[in-house]
């Protein structure tokens, strides 16, 4: 009885946690975008862009927004690394793909990783956020250009929306945010995520 209420009590009173890939090309502004998250939704200060080194391997940030709270992880975009990127695909709720707005010239390589991420089917049916980032310098793309550029073919009923943001400046970003969290809380994925999170629970 006790775990009963618990478990309701729980259900009532926990904020909803979201698992959030952030990927990317290297150089896109991942780990800039992570860094203004936290400083935008905590008390904590981001490292300063200057200061932000390539990643290898993870950086993880920890938010809250909007009454739930939102996990980030942030993978190394070198070429080498986007290896292991689906090893966190099966527990993502949704991915955020950055792309430098700014380097036209690197367009192809970006289009080519996201579609090899759209492809894998741990990732299916997860919301997609794709940035069209700095924009605070004067030759950035839009995001309608971007998505032009882009030209995503079917996506399996997945919820996608390119909006532009500056990871330099905040620009756009808690809009980016609020979409998220909104197509998250209505996601099909999110519900078969719980689904298996309470399987794995009355199991052990």
């Amino acid at each position: 009885m006790f775990s009963l209420f618990y478990g309701l009590y729980k259900c009532m009173f926990s904020k909803t946690e979201f698992h959030v890939l952030i990927l990317g090309i290297d150089k896109a502004g991942k780990t800039t975008l992570l860094e203004k998250l936290k400083s935008q939704y905590s008390n904590l200060e981001g490292l300063p862009p200057d200061r932000i080194v390539p990643t290898v391997g993870l950086n993880i940030g920890r938010v809250e927004a909007s009454n739930t709270k939102l996990v980030f992880w942030d993978l190394g975009g070198q070429p080498g690394l986007r290896s292991i990127w689906e090893k966190y695909y099966e527990e993502a709720h949704a991915v955020i793909f950055v792309v430098d707005a700014a380097s036209p010239s690197r367009f192809e390589d970006s289009k080519s990783a996201l579609e090899k991420v759209l492809r894998h089917e741990d990732l299916q049916g997860a919301p997609l956020l794709i940035l069209a980032n700095k924009q605070d310098l004067a030759d950035a793309v839009s995001a309608e250009e971007l998505a032009r550029y882009l030209d995503l073919k079917k996506l399996d009923e997945r919820a996608y929306t390119f909006l532009a943001v500056s990871a330099y400046d905040g620009l756009g970003i808690k809009e980016s945010v609020n979409w998220l969290v909104d197509v998250m809380e209505r996601s099909k994925r999110t519900e078969m995520l719980q689904i298996r999170a309470g399987a794995n629970l009355s199991s052990t």
